[in-house]
């Protein structure tokens, strides 16, 4: 079955598709992140990719309403990152056995508070485990360099070393951070569907050097990612 999930969307292109097995819907922010996924995808149906737009409100928006106008077995969120430091090196993959809200919350005398911690609701939404390790597996095997750790979701790109810091000390073992991830789990959590982030670094978190950013080679490696994806799911 074709649909139009919004003109952005990249559809197979047989409207009369009737491949089994499972049904993944592909959450990218950007176009660019959207045709670096669909060269790995081989065109299979199996797939549809979205482009949510940037920021988490957009995304979780544009997720639910592809995830309430078809029915699907899997959620990825796909795109570029900053990576933290020592944890994540530009070039590489990074698949979240954790999404987390992470500037969710207030800021109080005795420092940040999470939602969780003021009792306003759920900010860390965890990956099935299995699906970390077939995947992370698979990139392994693929001889592609990947790590998998907590993924924050930011509404403001970090900038600066000091909020870099203050975010891994917030959540030990993060190793990068985008802006689409929780609002894209949130929208999948709520329809009850499974959902897993992969990322490519382009840049460090921290201080803003356009110099340093590797943003085709992020791409390329997202690519490759894709590849992956239609290898496990095909």
């Amino acid at each position: 079955m074709s649909m139009e999930l919004n003109e952005e969307t990249a559809l197979n292109p047989d409207p009369g598709r009737t491949e089994s097995g499972m049904r993944v819907l592909v959450a990218t922010a950007v176009p660019a992140e959207r045709d670096a996924v669909l060269r790995g995808l081989h065109g299979s149906g199996k797939f549809d990719v979205l482009v949510t737009g940037v920021g988490p409100v957009a995304a979780a928006a544009s997720t639910a309403k592809a995830l309430a106008a078809a029915e699907y077995d899997l959620v990825v969120i796909a795109g570029i990152a900053g990576g933290f430091a020592d944890r994540a090196e530009v070039g590489s993959l990074v698949v979240a056995n954790e999404i987390v809200g992470a500037d969710l919350g207030a800021e109080t005398p005795e420092g940040f508070r999470s939602l969780d911690e003021l009792g306003f609701g759920r900010t860390r939404i965890p990956v099935d485990p299995g699906l970390v390790t077939r995947i992370t597996e698979a990139l392994h095997r693929a001889g592609l360099p990947v790590i998998t750790g907590p993924v924050l979701t930011v509404s403001t790109v970090t900038g600066t070393a000091a909020t870099a810091l203050e975010l891994v000390s917030r959540v030990p073992g993060a190793v990068a951070e985008g802006m689409e991830g929780y609002g894209v789990a949130l929208a999948a959590r709520d329809r009850g569907v499974p959902v897993m982030e992969i990322r490519a670094v382009s840049n460090a978190v921290g201080p803003r050097d356009r110099a340093s950013w590797r943003i085709e080679e992020a791409l390329f490696r997202l690519e490759e990612a894709g590849k992956v994806l239609w290898e496990v799911f095909r």
